[in-house]
């Protein structure tokens, strides 16, 4: 996943948004088919909200659009999600113990101080006190401990965050304001495992308590969502938009509540057509590629900037998923187990022509598994560790292990005798996936290696993953200040426990030394030596080929320079980038250019919404007008 460092770790498709054929056969008789009726009296609705003004209504509502991430949203229960789109929205609806100044540095949220015992196992954390949830119920401590305790102690609420918790003993909540929180070993990164979008959403504990039994099943789909944070979130179509508005009441410190009246966070199934809507005006943010960066860069009305990309691009080998207890699974090839094949994928990528082609140089060569925007945890090989770009000396070390080719110029494995033909799953709404997987499968035709490429949605590839259904896919994370939640995902405790469990592993890695260094960096305060943990960490994971950084790309966005104002946050620095944005942030920050057209914008904007609900219907409608001419076909 990209582009939401506030703090962990986040999977997302690309940067800060996201990303059939119709065919009519015999007329609908006059007659309008009733889901697609239902629905048009909603879109009728939407557009009598725009008559005329009237004396009433001068102050119109100033309106933020913006383009959802690529990821989209698995679900808006915060203790099973994981995609960008829902964890962007959990940190605008959600509070959280901490959030992060522009350095990157905790800094307060709900907990206003904090304070640890001398042996570093005991957190007294003091909340803020007369909070309420947007229902108007109080916001106490208790919530705060209602919500990690859900998590340390049933299996499916531990499900997004789980591994943030591992080291927690007991927490308890012994008045409103006061927070504690004692863990078994010393913490290092206790500031970070509640913040907002990557760590660990409070939540209204006289809501969820009514859930736990169904948690697993639980939509959260209940409109207005009960939170407290900048925004509230009024409503969501599943692949259409999301709709909130600003919590009035909602203050952090120097942080005050949103400046826009709504927001509205468009779906695109393919970012040209958000950046068509983006000129048009109908779209006020967007993240973009390289390629329309530089396209939009001199377009009247329209600004862009560039900040370090704090996640990187990766080519993810299937070496072998299993489960906790060793049971393999999946259907991925068995020849990928080995490391000398996946060490000559890795020798035949010219990484450099990936950031110079792909991203146009809006990107730094890929080596460690954490970005260089946090150079406090950034590894780079030593002159015999790195794997350096050659086909020759792929093809040799293949040619050494007796990989050899054959008539058609495929290798064969010497043992099975079968071909190294592997799958590559890319995102389909991904065009940097396209241009990337066109240039891996030229460069391993030339060492022998066949490759189809196989395109498919976020949900289904995700699917294919943690069902162990692939040989290489492409992959995406971001990461924050705190490298614990990234680091994590490589872990052998999360590996699935079955073959029907989804587990939370990245790629099936497993390795009990770096399992080992996990648990110690997790547990050691000092800077330096932390540091030098988690670098051998970067170390095992380069060298085991199963996650082959890319690039680390630059973040880049684009905005309507008419309709907003005071983005991206922070001073452009002497290399013309601008400190790291995220959502939650910006969306915080941007300020309506003018309320004069505020109504018409508003207008625009949720016609254009209604559109994309027309569209929808009448393919859904046409989609049972055929299902039934199916079913009277064969009668």
């Amino acid at each position: 996943m990209m582009n939401d460092e506030t703090g962990t770790a986040v999977r997302t498709a690309d940067a800060l948004t996201g990303n059939g054929t119709r065919r009519y056969g015999k007329g609908w008789g006059g007659k309008v088919p009733k889901p697609l009726l239902g629905v048009l009296l909603a879109v009728a609705l939407v557009f009598s909200c725009f008559a005329a003004p009237t004396a009433s209504s001068a102050a119109s509502p100033t309106t933020l659009t913006a383009e959802m991430d690529s990821s989209g949203i698995d679900t808006l229960n915060p203790f099973l999600a994981y995609y960008n789109g829902a964890l962007n929205t959990f940190g605008m609806i959600y509070p959280s113990l901490t959030t992060l100044d522009s350095k990157g540095t905790a800094v307060p949220y709900l907990a206003r101080s904090w304070k640890v015992s001398s042996d570093k196992l005991t957190w007294t954390f003091t909340i803020a006190n007369n909070l309420t949830w947007s229902d108007g119920q109080p916001l106490t401590a208790k919530d705060a401990a209602w919500t990690i305790n859900l998590i340390m102690t049933n299996q499916t609420a531990a499900s997004a965050n789980g591994s943030l918790v591992q080291n927690f003993k007991s927490v308890s909540a012994p008045n409103d304001t006061t927070l504690v929180i004692v863990t078994k070993k010393p913490q290092a990164n206790m500031l970070y495992v509640s913040i907002p979008v990557s760590g660990i959403p409070i939540v209204p504990e006289h809501i969820w308590s009514k859930h736990v039994s169904d948690l697993k099943t639980y939509k959260n789909n209940t409109y207005p969502v009960v939170g407290y944070g900048p925004w509230k979130l009024t409503g969501y179509v599943a692949d259409q938009y999301e709709t909130f508005t600003a919590n009035t009441s909602w203050s952090n410190g120097s942080q005050k509540a949103p400046k826009f009246d709504k927001l509205v966070l468009r779906v695109f199934k393919n970012s040209d057509a958000a950046v068509a809507a983006l000129k048009s005006g109908q779209l006020g943010m967007m993240s973009v590629s390289a390629t329309q960066y530089h396209a939009l860069k001199s377009t009247a009305s329209i600004g862009t900037y560039r900040s370090p990309g704090n996640g990187w691009k990766a080519l993810e080998i299937n070496a072998g998923a299993k489960t906790t207890a060793g049971q393999k699974i999946g259907t991925g090839n068995p020849i990928l187990a080995d490391s000398t094949v996946r060490k000559a994928i890795s020798m035949a990528i010219d990484k450099q022509k990936l950031v110079s082609t792909v991203e146009r140089g809006e990107a730094v060569v890929g080596a460690g598994y954490l970005p260089p925007s946090w150079p406090q945890w950034s590894w780079t090989p030593s002159a015999s560790v790195k794997t350096s770009f050659s086909i020759k000396a792929a093809n040799a070390l293949l040619d050494s292990e007796g990989y050899t080719k054959g008539s058609d110029g495929i290798r064969v494995d010497p043992k099975t005798h079968k071909s190294l033909s592997f799958r590559l799953g890319i995102h389909s709404d991904d065009s940097e996936d396209a241009s990337i997987s066109a240039l891996l499968k030229g460069w391993l035709n030339e060492i022998g290696i066949k490759v189809t490429i196989q395109s498919m949605s976020m949900s289904m590839l995700n699917s294919n993953l943690v069902q162990g259904d692939w040989d290489m896919l492409m992959d995406a994370w971001t990461t924050g200040p705190d490298p614990s939640y990234l680091l994590s995902i490589q872990t052998s405790s999360t590996l699935p426990t079955s073959a029907s469990d989804s587990g939370m592993t990245d790629s099936f890695f497993s390795d009990s030394t770096y399992d080992k260094l996990y648990s110690e960096q997790e547990t050691t305060l000092n800077a330096t030596k932390r540091q030098a943990l988690v670098k051998q960490m970067q170390e095992i994971l380069y060298k085991a080929n199963q996650d082959i950084i890319l690039y680390y790309g630059n973040d880049l966005g684009a905005y309507r320079s008419d309709q907003v104002t005071n983005v991206p946050v922070g001073a452009k620095g002497s290399s013309g980038l601008y400190p790291s944005q995220n959502v939650y942030s910006l969306y915080l920050a941007a300020t309506p250019v003018s309320s004069d057209s505020s109504a018409a914008r508003t207008r625009d904007i949720w016609i254009g919404v209604a559109a994309v609900i027309i569209v929808a219907a009448v393919v859904g409608a046409v989609v049972i007008v055929r299902r039934r001419k199916s079913s009277d076909d064969h009668e």
